[in-house]
């Protein structure tokens, strides 16, 4: 008996084996696979960051991508910003990108937040209709009819709005204002408060975390889009999006429909077609990089808000 109570005590002072120190082999193989993930990561960056600014000989020397720097030049960059495609296409991708998110958010934070009010009406028949539509569709012949039906076939809104409602950002922004605490919101109505201003001074106040993360995933999806294009604007080169001339010049290979900068892509420049290749895809990954720092703070709070309880 007199030796059971040491034991227990020995066994409740124990931590538990996340909280314990790391052994030298652990410690080592950690940061080995850290490295390996961030080389993983940062080399085809780096690659295709020093491939754009290569002239032909380092290209040719190198026999495709190149590794090492050699011959730094900016003529890429400079022959792609010159085409007048490429200048548009950027135009049209931030102007898609923008009024985008902008319709997207405001129609997924007033649906979340109607279907997180148990007094509204209504919600739980809408919110088993938009689930069902994550598991059935109505495909993509159906919807390019109803597009093309409403005139839609090469028309800026047919960019925007067949993708402008994720049912799942909609549950997740639904799930952060279902937990905004209660006494707030009945402190807003005992102020006079109605839906609009509750959600405005309230609402999305507390959840500024998850409406940013929401508002990156929605910018990164328009400003990555292409298939749309493919269906809706096949033909029309002065109101591409810049990922789709990225697509078309990489699959081409010689220059642009509707350019008319002969220099871009063709095989008689002297720019390496692969420079500029990789430059058209620096070009398309340099505002996710510019923002991104910027909402790192509120990615990293949104994904784990609510991961812990306790």
């Amino acid at each position: 008996m007199s030796t059971a109570v040491p034991l227990r005590q020995h066994r409740s002072d124990k931590r538990p084996v996340w909280d314990e120190q790391p052994s030298v082999a652990g410690a080592t193989g950690k940061s080995a696979a850290l490295t390996l993930v961030a080389a993983v990561v940062l080399v085809p960056l780096w690659i295709i960051v020093v491939t754009s600014f290569s002239t032909q000989a380092a290209v040719n020397r190198a026999g495709g991508l190149v590794i090492w720097p050699d011959g730094l030049t900016v003529s890429a960059y400079r022959e792609m910003l010159d085409d007048p495609t490429v200048r548009t296409a950027v135009l049209v991708s931030l102007g898609i990108t923008l009024v985008g998110t902008a319709v997207s958010m405001a129609v997924s934070v007033l649906c979340a937040y109607g279907l997180s009010r148990t007094r509204s009406y209504g919600h739980r028949p809408i919110l088993t209709l938009l689930v069902i539509t994550m598991f059935v569709s109505g495909g993509l012949i159906p919807t390019f009819l109803v597009v093309t039906g409403l005139g839609g076939y090469g028309r800026y809104w047919a960019l925007i709005l067949p993708s402008a409602v994720s049912v799942f950002n909609i549950l997740v922004l639904r799930s952060f204002y279902a937990g905004t605490s209660a006494e707030l919101i009945d402190a807003a109505r005992m102020d006079g408060a109605g839906d609009w201003r509750t959600l405005w001074s309230v609402v999305l106040p507390t959840s500024r975390a998850v409406t940013a993360v929401i508002t990156l995933f929605y910018a990164v999806g328009y400003w990555n889009a292409f298939f749309n294009v493919m269906l809706y604007m096949p033909t029309e080169s002065q109101k591409w999006p810049l990922q789709y001339v990225l697509l078309t010049y990489v699959n081409r290979g010689n220059g642009l429909p509707g350019s008319v900068n002969s220099g871009f892509g063709n095989a008689h420049s002297e720019t390496a077609p692969l420079s500029l290749q990789m430059a058209v895809v620096v070009l398309t990954l340099v505002p996710l990089l510019v923002v991104y720092p910027f909402m790192q703070k509120h990615f990293r709070t949104g994904v784990l808000t609510g991961a812990i309880k306790g």
